[in-house]
């Protein structure tokens, strides 16, 4: 399978690029075609990439619904189509003033009937002639339904009964609403491109003790490159030589800056702040973290959203449904009603046909979503696609790993306990001491929490057995410190009934004297995301953790968590999480799993949504999991669930607004009270404000 990319400079209009993707995707040889009209990009799977009779065909049939469209290869330079565009734009707008300045000469001044026509014909002509020349383009190729085609009957039938001036007006207005609308949807683009602006544009290659501007994509691994203050990281790395501070803000949403010195690793997308930093490449820009962002956000579109797909396909049926009643509503008054009048009811048809176009509705919904998207990506979550940010509004039941998620994965002493002749600071002082020259995250948990200071005197010998125990003398006593079962093995009685997972156990001098419990330290926004996601009405909030019963349950007390499952293996979570899936309260309601995207692929692939935990940079976490948050803050699942609340909210206003104002109009234009002017909001006005509305969820709140 092979991947072609055309950027389809020009595409201003949603409800023909929907006719684009549907087109292409019946081309036979065609595997899968898929148009992001945010981005317009069209990416078409096929099997020959180099059968230029396929390709000719594709760009034939784009051409045959959008004539004026620019086909550009993905990897060509697109800058200077996109200069030419501009330059388009700023024609189009000083040809509708001058067809304006015509059109008002002719209402207003004292000149002869023939003159006057004259002058409104050419202003018709001036501001018509695009919409005019698409039209016959769209019936040479069969292609009825379509706001050209609609638009010039609606005005040349308005002239064919008499009514010029509003004819003209009308013209000059839809398009100037038209040239407005390519503003408004450009704008939009570019407010979702900045917020995802984390391509780096260039590295500084080190060759020679002197260091050359490349592009990003001709670094290798291995190369050594330059990072000045103020300049975006262009790839993954590590530092060898330098420290600074870096905003990491663009990936991970966080907005205090991190310290960085020699040996830490970097990724491209990061801001460098202060210090000249000096990093050897760990991957090339494809497989960088940055890349993969953006590829994610960029294809996220695929997915569509429920509410996506049942406008596309409601549009369908209501262009063609709403053209029928027009030639209906033209036909039938005057046939069986003697006091109708032809003119009169082919004037309201001709209303019918200039709001029958779906833009508000096609155009609003995927500016909608991307933006939620996009917005998501700024604050450090990603995700890949509409239908997952939808789903998000439908959540029931939430569950939790435990390790890594709620917890921080850093181990600190719970309490310690003892079962012969010392007291709780004998065994502790003892346990410190014999852990002290071990680098274990857990001899470090023991030696914090005893915080006296080591008498370092004291220690006469150290032995570690990994991943087992300690084996030391301390003041002249031998401690033996680990396991359970290690502590057996050297042959200490100790009873069953003391046996748990979560204990280091003491002797001293060849006797059982007592236990350490250690636990996963619970992060500090973990209780207040647990009580904020309860306000978000989901019912059921679940913990899942191979920790013993007696750890798991203070855990989920802490939390405010009522249902959780321990002593688990990898496969019993996901029993758990079917059989949890099987209980839900209807079809509508979803299921969420949140893990730290490593151990946890297979509950999140069979989640209805998945969502790993500080995925960052980590391959297992991005391919396993529908959304990634790209730090350790579990509160952003709280921004997670607001986006997605705002998205559809926005969504639904669009949809209710272009419906109310469409069929108002349409009833008022067969009623005879509505007129063209109406009309033309009703299409290109609301549009406009379809595409404003969705871009509220940029804004910084």
């Amino acid at each position: 399978m092979e991947n072609k990319i055309f950027i389809l400079e020009g595409l201003d209009c949603a409800n023909c690029a929907q006719k684009i993707e549907d087109r292409v995707n019946k081309i036979n040889g065609v595997k899968k075609a898929t148009l992001n009209f945010v981005n317009k990009k069209l990416q078409i799977e096929f099997n020959d990439v180099s059968n230029e009779e396929l390709v000719n065909q594709i760009k034939n049939e784009i051409i045959s619904i959008e004539p004026y469209v620019k086909i550009i290869d993905f990897n060509e330079n697109i800058s200077k189509n996109r200069k030419n565009n501009i330059d388009e734009y700023n024609s189009s707008l000083k040809r509708l003033f001058l067809s304006l300045l015509i059109f008002i000469l002719g209402v207003i001044l004292p000149i002869d009937e023939y003159i006057k026509y004259l002058l409104f014909f050419s202003s018709y002509l001036i501001a018509g002639i695009r919409v005019l020349k698409i039209s016959l383009h769209n019936i040479k190729n069969k292609n009825i339904f379509d706001e050209n085609f609609l638009m010039s009957v609606a005005t040349l039938g308005a002239i064919a009964i008499g009514q010029f001036e509003e004819a003209i007006a009308v013209m000059i207005f839809y398009e100037i609403g038209e040239y407005f609308q390519s503003k408004a949807v450009n704008q939009s683009r570019k407010s979702i491109a900045e917020l995802m602006d984390i391509r780096p544009d260039y590295a500084n290659l080190i060759k020679n003790e002197d260091f050359i501007k490349v592009n990003p994509k001709d670094v290798q691994i291995g190369d050594h490159i330059l990072i000045r203050p103020g300049e975006r990281i262009p790839l993954d790395s590590v530092i060898v030589d330098g420290e600074s501070s870096i905003d990491t803000k663009a990936l991970t949403g966080e907005s205090i800056p991190k310290d960085v010195r020699t040996g830490d690793k970097i990724l491209g997308g990061y801001i460098n702040l202060q210090g000249l930093l000096k990093a050897k490449v760990e991957k090339e820009y494809k497989d960088s973290s940055v890349s993969k962002i953006l590829k994610l956000v960029e294809e996220s579109s695929e997915k569509k959203a429920p509410t996506e797909n049942f406008i596309t396909a409601f549009a369908k049926y209501y262009t063609p449904v709403v053209v029928f009643l027009a030639i209906a509503l033209a036909i039938i008054p005057p046939l069986i009603t003697e006091e109708a009048l032809f003119s009169d009811w082919i004037y309201r048809a001709l209303v019918f046909l200039v709001v029958s176009c779906p833009c508000a509705l096609v155009i609003s919904i995927p500016l909608s979503f991307f933006a939620g998207i996009g917005k998501a990506s700024k604050n450090g979550i990603l995700i890949k696609g509409g239908n997952y940010l939808e789903a998000l509004n439908f959540v029931d039941t939430i569950v939790f790993d435990k390790t890594g998620t709620l917890t921080e994965g850093v181990f600190k002493v719970s309490s310690v306990v003892t079962i012969g002749n010392y007291s709780v600071d004998e065994v502790l002082y003892f346990a410190a001491h014999a852990e002290y020259n071990s680098n274990h995250p857990i001899a470090k948990s023991i030696v914090e929490y005893y915080n006296k200071g080591i008498n370092l005197s004291s220690i006469k010998e150290f032995k570690e057995y990994a991943g087992n125990g300690i084996e030391a003398v301390v003041n002249e006593s031998k401690i033996l410190l680990g396991k359970f079962d290690f502590l057996r093995s050297k042959g200490i009685k100790i009873d069953e009934l003391y046996q748990n997972s979560n204990s280091i156990y003491v002797a001293i001098d060849g006797k059982f004297e007592g236990y350490i419990v250690i636990t996963d330290k619970v992060k500090d926004d973990a209780k207040y995301t647990i009580d904020m996601l309860k306000n978000h009405n989901i019912k059921n909030i679940v913990m899942l953790t191979g920790d013993n019963k007696e750890v798991a349950s203070k855990t989920a007390k802490d939390l405010g968590i009522n249902s959780y499952y321990a002593e688990l293996l990898p496969e019993d979570k996901v029993e758990i999480v079917e059989k949890l899936m099987s209980k839900k309260s209807n079809k509508k309601s979803k299921l969420v799993f949140i893990g730290d995207g490593i151990n946890d692929a297979p509950v999140l692939s069979i989640s209805d949504i998945g969502i790993a935990m500080g995925g960052l940079g980590s391959d297992a976490a991005i391919e396993a999991s529908d959304i990634v948050l790209m730090n350790d803050e579990l509160k952003k699942l709280i921004e997670l669930f607001q986006i997605s609340q705002k998205t559809r909210k926005i969504a639904y206003e669009n949809i209710y607004l272009a419906l109310f104002v469409k069929f108002l109009v349409l009833i008022l234009g067969a009623i005879g009270i509505a007129t063209m002017w109406h009309a033309v909001f009703a299409d290109v006005g609301v549009t406009i404000l379809a595409v404003i509305n969705s871009m509220r969820l940029l804004q910084n709140k």
